[in-house]
C-alpha cells in the first residue's frame, strides 16, 4: 500500500469535524453542538427557484466560471460594496472548493502562508499538502488580530496572509483598525490577502468589514450554503478586483480540470437567494450566541463571539482532549480545539441548533466542568 499512496497524503489528517459528525449519526439523540450548519430551513422561495430550474432543464454544465446571471449579480454587489469597476468572479463548489482552487493557483513548495491561530481546518492541511509552510500567528486568549505579530511573521518567502472574519472556530470579527493596519503591512510587501468571508452575514455587533474595502490585492471568498441553509448544494464564489484578474483566470483554468463547474440548477437558485431576506435568522443566532455566552461565562473562560455561530471555550485546566471525551460520555458533542489550532486548550461549540438543545448542552457542560 505504501507504493500506492502519494507522499503528499502524509501531510494531511482526516477531518476531526467529520469524525464527530460520523459519531453523531451513531448516537441516540445526542446534544449535538459540533457541526457548523444552520438549523433553519432553506427559505421557500430559494427551494422553489431550484425546483423551477431543474424542471426547466437547467441540468447541464454551465460555463466553467458560472452562469452569466449569477456572475452578473455577484459582480453588481461587489461594485457597490468595494467600488471595483470590473470585478473578476468565479462561482465555486462551495467556499472549500474556492480555497482549494486558490491554494493550487498560488502556492509553490516552500512558500509561506500566514495563518492566525485558531484557524479553519482546511487551511493547514491543503497548504501542507502542496508543500507550503504554515506560519501560525497566536491569537489567544481573546482571538483578536495583532498587526505587529503579522508583521513579525513576514519573511521573503511569505506568499499569502489568510483572514477569516467572522472566524471559524472562534466567532471573532476583526475590527476595522486591525484590518487597516494589516492591509498597510501587506501592501508594503505586495502580499496577497485571502479573505474567507463565508460567515459575513452572521455578524451581530455591527457589519463585518472586508479587507477588500481597502486593498485591491485581496481575494474574497464567500458562500451561499451557510447564509441560506443550503450547505449540501456546495456553492460559493471567488472574487477580486482587476489587479488579481490573472489569479481568477488561473483558478478558472484549474476548475476546468477539477470541479468543471458549480451545480447549474443551484446557480439559478442562488441568484434568487441573493434577494432573500434572512435577517430574522441572523437575529435568532444573535440570541443563541447570548444563550451560550451567558450560560457558560460563570464557569468557563469564554471570549464573547461577535459573529459566525461558534464559541471557542477554554476547557477546565486547559485540557481540551480530556474534557471533550467527558462531554461525549455525557452525550454532548463538541469539537476538540486541536482540530483548529496548534494548541489543545479549548473546544468549539456550534450553536447552530435549537435553543432547547443549547440550554440542555449548557446544563451538562456546567455540571461536568
Amino acid at each position: 500500500m505504501q507504493k500506492i499512496i502519494a507522499d503528499r497524503m502524509r501531510y494531511i489528517d482526516s477531518s476531526g469535524i467529520r469524525r464527530v459528525f460520523a459519531l453523531a449519526a451513531k448516537m441516540k439523540d445526542p446534544v449535538d453542538l459540533s457541526i457548523g450548519q444552520p438549523d433553519f430551513d432553506t427559505p421557500q422561495e430559494v427551494k422553489q427557484a431550484a425546483i423551477k430550474a431543474i424542471e426547466q432543464g437547467f441540468n447541464k454544465y454551465s460555463q466553467t466560471a458560472g452562469t452569466d446571471e449569477l456572475l452578473g449579480k455577484v459582480a453588481l454587489g461587489l461594485k457597490a460594496e468595494f467600488g471595483w469597476q470590473n470585478p473578476k468572479t468565479l462561482i465555486t463548489s462551495g467556499v472549500s472548493g474556492g480555497l482549494l482552487l486558490a491554494f493550487l493557483a498560488m502556492i509553490n513548495p516552500g512558500d509561506e502562508v500566514i495563518i492566525p491561530d485558531p484557524y479553519f481546518v482546511i487551511y493547514k492541511h491543503v497548504v501542507n499538502m502542496l508543500g507550503g509552510k504554515c506560519v501560525f500567528v497566536d491569537c489567544y486568549p481573546g482571538f483578536g488580530l495583532d498587526p505587529q505579530k503579522i508583521a513579525d511573521a513576514i519573511t521573503d518567502k511569505t506568499k499569502l496572509i489568510i483572514i477569516n472574519s467572522p472566524c471559524n472556530p472562534t466567532g471573532a470579527v476583526y475590527d476595522e483598525k486591525e484590518l487597516k493596519d494589516i492591509v498597510d503591512i501587506a501592501s508594503k510587501k505586495g502580499i496577497i490577502i485571502l479573505s474567507d468571508e463565508i460567515y459575513s452575514i452572521f455578524s451581530y455587533d455591527g457589519q463585518a468589514v472586508s479587507p477588500a474595502k481597502y486593498y485591491n490585492k485581496t481575494l474574497v471568498l464567500r458562500g451561499f450554503g451557510k447564509s441560506y441553509s443550503v450547505t449540501g448544494w456546495r456553492l460559493g464564489y471567488a472574487a477580486a478586483g482587476e489587479e488579481l484578474a490573472e489569479l481568477i483566470e488561473q483558478m478558472v483554468k484549474i476548475q476546468q480540470y477539477t470541479f468543471v463547474c458549480a451545480p447549474t440548477p443551484f446557480q439559478k437558485a442562488a441568484a434568487a437567494a441573493m434577494d432573500c431576506d434572512i435577517s430574522r435568522h441572523v437575529s435568532d443566532y444573535r440570541n443563541k450566541r447570548d444563550l451560550v455566552y451567558n450560560g457558560l461565562k460563570n464557569k468557563f473562560e469564554i471570549a464573547k463571539p461577535a459573529g459566525a455561530f461558534y464559541a471557542f471555550v477554554k476547557a477546565p485546566q486547559g485540557q481540551a482532549g480530556k474534557f471533550v471525551e467527558k462531554a461525549i460520555a455525557n452525550n454532548v458533542l463538541v469539537i476538540p480545539g486541536n482540530v483548529f489550532s496548534e494548541k489543545d486548550t479549548h473546544f468549539r461549540i456550534s450553536y447552530a441548533t435549537s435553543d432547547e438543545k443549547i440550554k440542555k448542552g449548557i446544563d451538562i457542560l456546567m455540571k461536568i466542568a
